[in-house]
């Protein structure tokens, strides 16, 4: 007997559906920008306050560094105390004294560059990146915590340039290793431009003291130091003079001044390093005088900067 013929049911087709995504709240913000944006410290700071349970949310104490708020209706609260961001953004320049730590206070008792501003100027301000015990010169404050970003962001590369005295010669298979890069602890690092500074060296110094100008774009703890630490000279005296165009001047140790726009957007114009004379290709003689490629510039885009 013939069998039935039955026919094949088919399988619906199922049409793939793709889960709507959904739009975060435009008024979120991560935490520890919107801390940095009070001025009480920078994004970095806050990280570690948030890590050591020092931040409030709600009443609750946060440990997520990526957790984002919404500044309308959350309490942010750093050890007890509400936070909320300054009517005002704040801008100075500060030429740091040695032996003064790059912090606005210390629980030890050690002078700090907060010791030079009045109680109710530096309550709210942090310093634009640090310069060492050891160092001077020209130090960034403000109480904007985006500015600050941009200016230490490792992407704006913005050349700092620093006046060393060194316990030695410079000589030119030194000048271009510097140029060309040495590796320290924190990774791999180059001068932008280097060159002597004949005015600051005296007749006295001449026989065993240099004085030289270098640009760096990164800001590595002791950097400066180690660079010529792996060439074989040891740092006497170091001092920052500017940080992108904008310069110390004549501003007197210990001494600030307010900064205005224009001042600001010094900071993210382009360096226009002074010619100098070619390195020689052949090395034969390393107590060659210091030269470096006139070629040797950093270019540093122009950025509008709020306020």
């Amino acid at each position: 007997m013939a069998k039935k013929a039955t026919s094949k049911r088919k399988s619906p087709v199922r049409k793939k559906v793709t889960p709507k995504k959904v739009n975060s709240n435009p008024d979120e913000v991560r935490l520890n920008k919107w801390i940095s944006s009070t001025g009480l410290m920078s994004r970095r700071k806050a990280d570690e306050a948030i890590d050591e349970g020092k931040i409030k949310i709600n009443g609750r104490v946060v440990y997520e560094l990526g957790v984002k708020i919404n500044p309308k209706l959350d309490v942010v609260k750093y050890q007890d105390k509400a936070l909320r961001p300054p009517k005002d953004k704040t801008y100075i320049m500060f030429n740091k004294p040695k032996k003064v730590l790059t912090t606005m206070a210390d629980p030890t008792g050690r002078t700090t560059i907060g010791d030079f501003f009045p109680a109710n100027e530096h309550l709210r301000l942090f310093p634009i990146g640090r310069l060492d015990w050891e160092t001077e010169g020209l130090l960034l404050l403000t109480n904007d915590g985006e500015f600050s970003q941009e200016v230490i962001h490792p992407k704006s590369k913005i050349p700092k340039t620093y006046l060393v005295k060194l316990d030695g010669k410079l000589n030119q298979y030194q000048t271009r290793k510097l140029l060309s890069g040495v590796t320290i602890i924190g990774g791999r690092v180059k001068a932008l431009h280097i060159e002597r500074v004949k005015k600051l060296t005296s007749k006295v110094e001449n026989k065993e003291y240099e004085w030289v100008r270098i640009s760096i774009s990164e800001g590595k703890n002791r950097q400066i130091r180690k660079m010529f630490a792996k060439v074989g000279l040891d740092v006497k005296k170091l001092r920052r003079v500017a940080i992108g165009s904008l310069k110390l001047g004549t501003l007197a140790t210990g001494k600030y001044k307010e900064l205005q726009a224009k001042d600001l957007l010094q900071v993210f114009e382009h360096v226009q390093f002074k010619p100098m004379k070619e390195l020689k290709k052949s090395d034969s003689s390393k107590k060659a005088s210091t030269t470096v490629n006139k070629n040797a510039r950093t270019k540093v885009p122009r950025r509008s900067t709020k306020k």
